[in-house]
């Protein structure tokens, strides 16, 4: 698979763990699977302090919403850069090409 052929979204998003809504800055890309059939997304929380007060560096659930969309998903353990990698599957919350004239137009 090549590089092109990932979506993706970098910017500012919500992040809702247990009850407390957090600003975040996320980098996200994900593919489609066709062994398994499903859209498969992930990425980096950059360093949150407050982030990583309230889940203690454990894995939890959470919602993340972008611009573009709204997404379950699971923070797992932060890597030595205190940044959570983050990941969900199916619906992502970034906008995905889904006809064939908007994957063309994003490849220019």
């Amino acid at each position: 698979m090549s590089e092109h052929d990932e979506d993706g979204y970098t910017g500012t998003a919500t992040l809702l763990v247990d009850e407390t809504e957090l600003t975040v800055e996320v980098e996200l890309r994900g593919h489609f699977q066709p062994i398994d059939g499903y859209y498969h997304w992930y990425g980096r929380i950059k360093r949150h302090d407050e982030l990583m007060a309230l889940t203690g560096g454990k894995k939890r659930k959470a919602r993340l919403t972008t611009p573009e969309g709204a997404a379950d998903s699971e923070i797992s353990d932060p890597d030595p850069w205190d940044r959570y990698r983050i990941m969900g599957t199916s619906t992502p919350p970034f906008a995905v090409p889904t006809t064939l004239d908007e994957v063309e137009a994003t490849a220019h």
